[in-house]
């Protein structure tokens, strides 16, 4: 039987008209009804241990009545519940399929920027180079050279605390690198896709650039409350969510939020160790989608 069947015959045994306006709080209490009846079971096999011999003809009826409601929640909605399968199998892969296997790798062969003029392309290989100093103010600052050529002007923290946010450069390069995607660092690298109009305004422009340097600080505020992802493998969903409702419209809309995650990760990962070391040089590669911090020498 498939889910669709399933369906159909299901929406043949319920006990009230689907199309009363009552009938969607009727199937969600009685969802939540069932979960708790789930809770009990669990609770009776905690107790009981390997002595409570019906627990797994309990767990199937606790767990059929579940998908009844939640089938006739999509019936009453008109949603045919292999749509919603298919959906949550996509969002799920999504979301934690292993960026590092073959399939994933031969993903990085396809850029944003294929097929724009090499002097419109992120290179597929960089190095920055960040060195901590201190500006005519005496107010500590980091210049940044990518493959011996400088990235902007020197930063500063712009915050009363010594924040360490001057290294913040590290997180669009970790989008460079996991991405392909940083209109801030496309700016000051000097990549703009200027032979498209429409691209370069849009994707390369001041409003994208705004969307990145945002999620740059949104992430940052975000870490500060968890230990800066310190032995941390995985981000909140809400916060992956929001980043993805902001770019939207943008290119990067086709990262999913596993690759958000890896890139916010690897950013921090190299981010505190240049906290700790103050200068160091930084090798990405984003074939293979791997930044790399090394130590001057």
């Amino acid at each position: 039987m498939n889910a669709d069947e399933y369906q159909a015959e299901a929406t043949e045994t319920m006990q009230f008209n689907k199309d009363d306006e009552k009938a969607l709080s009727i199937v969600i209490l009685g969802l939540n009804g069932e979960v708790g009846g789930l809770s009990t079971e669990y609770k009776k096999k905690m107790r009981d241990g390997d002595s409570y011999a019906i627990f797994r003809e309990k767990i199937i009826e606790e767990l059929g009545d579940i998908i009844w409601y939640l089938t006739s929640i999509a019936t009453i909605e008109k949603i045919p519940l292999s749509e919603i399968l298919e959906y949550n199998l996509k969002k799920t892969r999504e979301r934690w399929v292993d960026l590092h296997s073959e399939d994933q790798l031969n993903l990085g062969s396809e850029f944003f920027d294929d097929g724009c003029e090499e002097t419109e392309q992120f290179p597929r290989e960089f190095v920055a180079e960040f060195s901590e100093g201190f500006d005519k103010n005496g107010k500590k600052c980091v210049d940044i050279y990518v493959n011996g050529e400088k990235f902007g002007n020197p930063i500063r923290d712009n915050h009363y605390e010594d924040d360490y946010y001057r290294y913040h450069d590290l997180f669009h390069f970790s989008y460079v690198t996991v991405l392909g995607w940083s209109p801030t660092a496309r700016g000051l690298m000097h990549k703009k896709r200027r032979s498209n109009d429409l691209i370069n305004e849009i994707e390369d422009g001041g409003r994208a650039i705004v969307i990145d340097e945002a999620i740059s600080a949104l992430v940052f505020e975000h870490a500060r409350n968890h230990n800066f992802y310190d032995g941390i493998k995985t981000i909140d969903e809400q916060l992956l969510h929001t980043i993805r409702q902001l770019t939207r419209h943008l290119e990067v809309k086709k990262a999913t939020p596993r690759q958000w995650e890896q890139a916010i990760l690897t950013g921090f990962d190299v981010w505190r160790k240049m906290r700790k070391e103050k200068t160091g040089r930084v090798v990405c590669n984003l074939h293979e989608k791997t930044m790399f911090f090394e130590k001057l020498s």
